[in-house]
């Protein structure tokens, strides 16, 4: 099983690709991880993002893309992968279609997670930290038992500066204008399906369960 998985932020993506990887038993691939252990470990390729790092560039494609194809020829993805966050850009994309029909590996699906804006404005600006320990509570989904004081510590909660309305606003015009591209790009491939992201990590797994059965035959 081979998959993408797109969402905006607070979609719920990070607990879905855990889910999904832990289902199908395969590996849930970050490039932040994959760019960090290449760095960490001196890697011909690291020390190459290491110095764009450092003078305050973007690491380009083909070094990314160099530190996947190392990825994918571990033997835990022999069976496939779920990428989170990979690919960004339609050039990145391309690349990587190119390399896994190289590989006779071509992708099965891009799963893209379905959240109404009002439903994620909910998600991220309804977020509180307390100012003493840490520990992040939710207004809704996981709220104090005193409002405005954490459990742990009695410390103040507060709500940090980018999980704010305006902001949360600001980072999905950015993600649609990013990511559409990229959508359009799987759209015409027929890969792209769309599954509702609204209700319990339960209900929205299923749902994905659901649609890649198609392809998995499970």
């Amino acid at each position: 099983m081979r998959v993408i998985l797109l969402g905006p932020p607070g979609a719920g993506k990070g607990t879905q690709a855990t889910r999904i990887a832990e289902r199908y038993g395969i590996p849930h691939i970050s490039t932040g991880d994959i760019l960090r252990a290449n760095v960490r470990e001196g890697t011909s390729l690291g020390q190459e993002a290491k110095r764009y790092m450092d003078a305050g560039d973007l690491v380009p494609d083909e070094v990314i893309m160099g530190m996947v194809a190392d990825r994918l020829e571990l033997p835990d993805a022999e069976a496939g992968f779920l990428f989170d966050g990979f690919p960004r850009t339609v050039p990145q994309a391309e690349a990587l279609e190119g390399m896994l029909i190289d590989r006779g590996a071509p992708l099965d699906a891009v799963l893209r997670l379905a959240v109404p804006q009002d439903e994620v404005v909910r998600r991220l600006t309804g977020r509180r930290t307390c100012s003493g320990c840490g520990r992040i509570f939710h207004e809704v989904f996981d709220p104090p038992v005193e409002p405005g004081r954490c459990d742990d510590c009695g410390g103040e909660l507060t709500q940090r500066d980018d999980d704010t309305e305006a902001v949360v606003l600001n980072r999905l015009d950015v993600y649609r204008s990013q990511t559409q591209p990229l959508e359009h790009f799987y759209w015409e491939r027929g890969l792209l399906r769309d599954v509702e992201a609204v209700g319990t990590p339960e209900e929205v797994s299923e749902r994905a369960a659901q649609v890649l059965a198609e392809y998995h035959g499970a």
